[in-house]
Parts: structure tokens; sequence; C-alpha cells
């Protein structure tokens, strides 16, 4: 069996960890913030201490952090896993982060005789719990290949998509179409339920009709309820329409609609709602119509 060192013990690391230990996976982790390992220790998992450790421990390394400075510090850092890197490693990185970062992270493994795979996932904390993440992947053919079964652990679907950093423009595409639609759903609640009608029934037409989504389906019973624990945060959802801005920039590429969300859910982060569910986003739109959005009519 393939011996898997996992960095990122999060939300989704948490999730995706437990998932390779279910499978049979060797693993070895690491959080840079204590105190996270012990449920994954539990399961057999091996806590080290630090990024080059887990690297030396493993075949296939899997990183699932925040953002780019934090992945910088990971990899490059002191004690970082290229300092733990050899040839024939594979290293993935499932975090969302910029293109240009997920091509300097290919090149850098390169030059140590590894391979790298930019490999985002869609799909949140349930997803990540119930091995249901769909990775969308950029990198050589062959790398991904060899690690088809360690994603599957955690996962039901790969899709290639090319390059080193097509994964993380794939990605960032995707969640500026997820933002919008988030948006979407609490404008258009904040319309019925400053009209008089009631949030379920709202929920229902809109499940019924042509206005369903995915952000509705996991989003609407939240938004009824007042409920806004974390599945992904308002802040990573920020965190990611700001990457795709900078990217749509170069590329030249007119996105109004993800500057309009971008500035809903920069209005949320104003409002101290950043480490809340991204769809605490709608209590901007409660705050101006002076109601909840789930209200009885």
């Amino acid at each position: 069996m393939i011996k898997v060192g996992f960095i990122g013990l999060g939300v989704m690391g948490l999730g995706m960890t437990a998932n390779l230990l279910q499978k049979g996976f060797e693993v070895t982790v690491y959080n840079r913030t204590p105190g996270k390992a012990a449920s994954l220790t539990a399961l057999g998992a091996k806590e080290l201490d630090s990024p080059a450790a887990v690297a030396q421990a493993s075949e296939v390394v899997i990183t699932m952090i925040s953002n780019d400075a934090a992945i910088r510090e990971v990899y490059w850092g002191e004690n970082g896993i290229f300092a733990g890197t050899r040839k024939g490693h594979t290293l993935i990185d499932c975090s969302t982060i910029s293109p240009t970062l997920a091509k300097e992270l290919a090149a850098a493994a390169e030059s140590l005789g590894a391979s790298f795979l930019d490999a985002p996932v869609t799909g949140s904390k349930p997803a990540a719990e119930g091995g249901t993440l769909v990775f969308m992947v950029g990198g050589p053919a062959e790398t991904l290949h060899g690690a088809q079964d360690v994603l599957l652990a955690m996962g039901r679907k790969v899709i290639p998509m090319g390059a080193n950093g097509n994964g993380s423009v794939a990605k960032l595409a995707h969640n500026t179409i997820v933002g919008i639609n988030v948006v979407a759903l609490a404008e258009g609640m904040a319309i019925a339920a400053k009209g008089g009608i009631d949030g379920a029934s709202f929920i229902e037409l809109v499940q019924s009709g042509g206005a369903a989504s995915k952000a509705a389906e996991l989003k609407g019973a939240k938004l009824l309820e007042g409920n806004y624990d974390v599945q992904f945060s308002l802040e990573l959802m920020l965190k990611d329409l700001k990457l795709s801005s900078v990217l749509s920039d170069g590329l030249k590429v007119p996105t109004p609609m993800l500057e309009a969300a971008k500035s809903q859910f920069q209005i949320g982060d104003s409002m101290g709602l950043g480490e809340l569910d991204m769809c605490s986003v709608a209590q901007a739109y409660e705050q101006w119509i002076g109601r909840k959005l789930g209200d009885k009519a």
C-alpha cells in the first residue's frame, strides 16, 4: 500500500485523511496548528513534527492549506516539504491557490526529481467526510494515473484538466459560479421575504423550477434555519473570488458578475462573518430588509 503524507488538518483535511485511513493507507500527518490530529491518530495515523518529516516518510504527499502564503511556507519554509522531497515522490496540492503558484510548485518539484499535481476539489465538509469529493487535476497524465487510487480513496471522481496550473484555473472558474449562485440565492430569498412570501415555500419553488441549483440544495435549509455552521467559510470563498478576479484580469475576461459577488462577500467579511459558512453572506440582506429570510409568512 502506498505511504501517504497529509498536511493541513482543517475542515476539509480531517475528513479527507480519515477516508485514506479507512481505505487502508498508511498515513503520516502534520498540521501547523497543534492539536488537530487526535481523531486521526486514533484511526492509526502517525503525527510528525514537520512537513519535511512527513515528506521523508511518504511516497505521496497531499496538502490542503488555506492560501498561497501558507502554501509557500509549508513547501519552501524551514523544514518544509521540499526539504524532505526525493526523486520519485508525488506531491499533490488540493488547496485553492493561484495558477501561477501551482506552476512554480510543479517546476520546483521537477527540479528535485519529483512530480506535482494541482488537484483542488469541489465539495465542502460533508463531501470531504463522505468521500464524495470531485478532483480537478492539472499535471502529467502518467503522474495522475499513479495517484488515481489515492485520490479516489477521498473522492468519487477525478477529472483531468491538462497541464500543471489548469486544475487551479478550473477551480477558480468553478468557485466563481458557486459564489455568484450563493449570492443570487440570498438575493432572491430577500425579495421573496420582503414581499411576504413564506421562506420554506419559496425554497420549494426554487428547487422545483428553473432557479434550481446546488446552492439552493446545499444552502437553502441552512438559510431558512439561520444555520451558519461551516461547510465552506465566507472568508475562503472571498479569497477564491479575489484570486479569480486577478486571473480574469490577466486573461482579459470581463467578469461583472464575479465583481458583484466579490463585493457582497467583502460586505459579509466586513460584518465579521468571515469564519462562518459562506451562506452567511445572506445576513447582509437580512439587515437591509429588516427580517430573516426564513421567516414564516
